[in-house]
């Protein structure tokens, strides 16, 4: 079969085609045949060499996808050959509570990933994908999606009439808009890029800001909301903007952390204002299979559709990442196996 590895992790020009024979499943496993892969920030810092300790070479990246099983091992009885299904990236998190349990198995990162024509995966992960749902949706569910439901609808407590502040219009943040819609929440959202905005504001977003215009974007958001702010904040940016994010809160606001790229090494700013507002400050690693299958109902329910920018063909993966990195994209950069 053809598979990606990681290589030496040194740059986008690291992903290395190979060939590799088709895997055959153990007791308990399942053969999947990848229809669509979807990438995420991570998957850049992996070959870049900026996510952890770098990875053994022949790692096989990409955590989230959909596919049809062709094979089943031993004592499966959970799912079958021919069913549409994805999973959660960190397979070890069934339910409850996290802890680094998780870490233990965590697709694309300590065990090959999506992208490649087939990937073996545990039966007792598996999530079967409802006919309504679509490839395009159903593949940015398990990273993405699960990320956004996690931190607005487990952490966040999301209700019909709060503000869900948004940072940038990646895959998180246009999913995090969507799930805040069907709750009835409003939702403000920045970008860099006016026409960025547009698109947004075409999905549903109340309020934007381009914070190229408006630097100082959190006291932009407060004028607009008549010094209330948010009740929510999908904090996608890291420590370089968190400060903002604190600034920006609502008193009695939730800031749910997810970005670690921006500002490495800075002090927590805001100090007194975190005290001072009530705020809660948490940080979250994508989410269980439990809370993944609660979203796929919940898409379902609300006909949730992914927004997916570009999508490439299997053989150029690499030119997908090279797009991703641009980040000139509105939600999802796809790579297709159909």
């Amino acid at each position: 079969m053809k598979a990606f590895e990681i290589g030496e992790q040194n740059g986008l020009e690291s992903l290395t085609a190979t060939a590799r024979p088709d895997p055959v499943a153990g007791p308990g496993q399942a053969v999947i045949a990848p229809r669509l892969i979807s990438l995420n920030n991570r998957d850049l810092q992996i070959i870049r060499g900026a996510y952890g300790a770098k990875k053994p070479t022949g790692r096989v990246p990409v955590s989230e996808g959909v596919g049809d099983i062709v094979a089943v091992g031993e004592g499966v009885t959970t799912v079958k050959p021919g069913d549409r299904v994805i999973s959660p990236h960190f397979v070890n998190w069934a339910g409850g509570d996290f802890g680094y349990h998780a870490f233990g198995f965590d697709v694309g990162v300590t065990n090959d990933g999506w992208l490649a024509e087939k990937v073996v995966l545990p039966a007792t992960a598996l999530i079967r994908v409802p006919e309504a749902i679509s490839d395009e949706s159903a593949a940015a569910l398990p990273s993405a999606g699960l990320t956004a439901w996690n931190a607005l609808v487990e952490v966040g407590k999301v209700k019909a009439g709060d503000l869900v502040l948004c940072l940038g219009t990646g895959g998180v943040a246009i999913y995090a808009l969507k799930i805040a819609k069907a709750n009835g929440a409003r939702v403000a959202i920045t970008s860099s890029s006016d026409e960025k905005l547009g698109l947004a504001r075409q999905l549903g977003a109340d309020i934007t800001i381009n914070y190229k215009t408006h630097p100082e974007w959190a006291a932009e958001l407060m004028a607009q909301t008549g010094n209330s702010g948010a009740d929510i904040v999908v904090e996608t940016g890291g420590q370089g903007t968190l400060g903002q994010s604190i600034a920006a809160a609502a008193v009695n606001g939730r800031i749910v952390i997810i970005g670690v790229t921006a500002g490495q090494g800075m002090s927590v700013p805001g100090y007194g204002t975190i005290i001072g507002k009530n705020l809660t400050l948490k940080g979250i690693a994508n989410g269980s299979r439990e809370m993944l299958l609660k979203l796929v109902r919940a898409v379902e329910a609300n006909n949730i559709e992914a927004i997916v920018n570009k999508t490439f063909p299997f053989d150029e993966a690499p030119a997908a990442y090279a797009y991703f990195a641009a980040a000139e994209h509105v939600g999802k950069v796809m790579i297709s196996l159909r």
